[in-house]
C-alpha cells in the first residue's frame, strides 16, 4: 500500500472528529513516524502492520485525511538521524505519562516525558462499575490463582496520578499493575470498561465502581488535546513540539523515508503491550546471542508470541498453561507477560524457549529429554539440579504431557541432569542421546 494512502487511512481511523487541518497534520507526521519505525512488526506473519490498534486502526479514507497526508507528505519525526520511537493515544486525560510507567523495562527518552497538559481538559470523564465475580474472571484469564477475590485497592500511584500498583487480596499473586489490570479487563470484558489507569475505585455491594478520565496508555501525543490545540490557533509544528519536545521533523524524498533493515528477532505481543517490544527484543537478542556462543552456532532468527490469556496460550501450544512456553512450528509462545513477570520467570523463560528454538532442529530426532536436557543445560546453572535428584531420564510423556507443575519441574531437572552426564563424559552436545 502507498505510505501515503496508508497515512491518510490510518489517520481516518485514529483522528478526533472534526478535528483542524494543523491537528490532521500533526498526527499525519506521527502516524506515519510510528509507521516507518516499526517496518517488520509482523514480519513473522508475511506483513508490516495490522489495522487494528496493535499497531494503527486502519479506516476508508476521507478528503481532509488524504489532503492532510499530501500536505505532509514524507515528513517524519527524527531522533537523531532515525525515525524516532513514539505513541500517541486517544486522550492523555490532562497529564501524558512516561512510557516505563506503562510498560516495565521500556525506554524513557526525554522526548516522552510525563508531564501536565491542560489541552484536552481531562477529557473524556467515564464510570464503569465492574462485577466481583467478572474482574476474578478476567484475572484468572491473565494467570491469578485463587477461589475468592476479597477486595481490590490502589496501593500505588505514578507520578502522573495513575494508578500504578493495586491489591488483589485473596488471589496469588497479591498484587497487579494499573495497566496490566486494565489490558486484563479490556481483554476479557471489553475496552469500554476501564478506559485510564486514571481512575479511582471504590466497593459496592456486587462488585468495584471505577471513577476515571482520559482514554488509552497516555503516552506522547494527546489526540483530543491536539486537536484542541488547532482550535486555538496552534499549527502542526506547535503541536508535535509540545508533545514530543526535542524531535525534528524532516522530510523524505518522493514522500518516503528509509526503514533500518528488519531485525533478527521478531516479537509479537496483543494489544496493551505494544510498548514492551523494544525492550523484550534488547532482552532476546542478548539471550540469543550468549546461547548461540556457548553451542558453537550462528545466532538464529527468533519469533517470540506472547499470548493475551493461559486459555489462548493453552489453545495454541495444546499444552498446560505452567509450561509457560512452547515452540510451534519454529516460534517460541510463551504464556502473557504479565503472568510470566509476575511469577519471576520472564528472563528464564525466554532463555530456555530460545535455547530451543536453536537445538530442537538439530536434536530433532532424539527423546524429548534430549531436547529439553540440551534448553536446560545451557541456560540454567548447575546449582539449579538438586543433589539428591534421581538420575533417571524423563519419558517423552511426563515432558510432553505434564500433569502437574510440581511433576513437570522434576521431568525438567532430571532431563538437565542426564543430559549433563553425557556432557561431563565427554559427550558433544549434538551427540547425546
Amino acid at each position: 500500500m502507498p505510505t501515503e494512502k496508508y497515512v491518510g487511512a490510518v489517520l481516518a481511523g485514529e483522528m478526533a472528529r472534526g478535528s483542524a487541518p494543523a491537528a490532521l497534520e500533526a498526527l499525519a507526521i506521527a502516524i506515519r513516524t510510528f509507521a516507518i519505525a516499526n517496518l517488520g512488526r509482523h514480519r513473522a506473519d508475511n506483513f508490516d502492520l495490522c489495522d487494528q490498534t496493535h499497531c494503527q486502526v486502519l479506516r476508508t479514507a476521507t478528503v481532509a485525511t488524504d489532503r492532510a497526508a499530501e500536505a505532509t507528505a514524507g515528513r517524519v519525526l527524527l531522533a537523531g538521524d532515525a525515525p524516532a520511537s513514539i505513541f500517541f493515544s486517544a486522550s492523555c486525560g490532562g497529564h501524558t505519562e512516561k512510557p516505563s510507567d506503562v510498560w516495565p523495562g521500556a525506554d524513557d527518552p526525554p522526548y516522552l516525558p510525563a508531564k501536565p497538559d491542560d489541552a484536552c481538559q481531562g477529557a473524556p470523564a467515564w464510570t464503569a462499575e465492574i462485577r466481583e465475580s467478572d474482574l476474578r474472571r478476567s484475572l484468572r484469564a491473565v494467570g491469578f490463582r485463587g477461589d475468592r477475590l476479597e477486595n481490590v485497592g490502589i496501593a500505588a500511584r505514578t507520578g502522573s496520578g495513575r494508578v500504578a500498583r493495586l491489591r488483589t487480596d485473596g488471589l496469588q499473586p497479591g498484587e497487579i499493575s494499573g495497566q496490566d489490570l486494565r489490558v486484563a479487563v479490556g481483554r476479557t470484558l471489553g475496552w469500554q470498561f476501564i478506559k485510564s489507569t486514571a481512575f479511582e475505585l471504590k466497593r459496592t455491594a456486587d462488585g468495584y465502581w471505577f471513577a476515571g478520565h482520559g482514554s488509552g496508555h497516555g503516552v506522547g501525543l494527546c489526540v483530543i488535546g491536539s486537536a484542541r490545540l488547532a482550535e486555538q490557533g496552534k499549527s502542526a509544528e506547535d503541536i508535535l513540539r509540545q508533545y514530543f519536545p526535542g524531535l525534528t521533523i524532516a522530510r523524505g524524498t518522493a514522500g518516503h523515508a528509509t526503514a533500518a533493515a528488519p531485525a533478527a528477532t521478531s516479537i509479537y505481543v496483543p494489544r496493551g503491550d505494544e510498548g514492551e517490544q523494544a525492550a523484550l527484543a534488547r532482552q532476546t537478542d542478548r539471550a540469543r546471542d550468549e546461547i548461540a556462543k556457548a553451542l558453537g552456532l550462528a545466532p538464529a532468527r527468533v519469533t517470540l508470541r506472547f499470548h493475551p490469556t493461559t486459555a489462548d496460550y493453552e489453545r495454541a501450544t495444546a499444552t498446560s498453561w505452567f509450561t509457560s512456553a512452547a515452540v510451534v512450528n519454529g516460534e517460541l509462545h510463551l504464556l502473557p507477560l504479565q503472568v510470566l513477570r509476575d511469577r519471576g520467570v520472564l528472563d528464564r523463560t525466554i532463555r530456555r524457549g530460545v535455547a530451543h528454538v536453536m537445538v530442537d532442529p538439530i536434536l530433532k530426532s532424539r527423546p524429548a529429554w534430549v531436547r529439553e536436557g540440551a534448553a536446560m543445560y545451557f541456560t540454567e546453572s548447575k546449582s539449579a539440579v538438586r543433589p539428591d535428584l534421581r538420575a533417571s531420564c524423563p519419558s517423552d510423556r511426563e515432558l510432553l504431557k505434564p500433569v502437574s507443575p510440581g511433576a513437570l519441574s522434576n521431568a525438567y531437572a532430571r532431563a538437565r541432569a542426564c543430559f549433563a552426564k553425557q556432557i561431563d563424559a565427554g559427550r558433544s552436545w549434538k551427540d547425546v542421546r
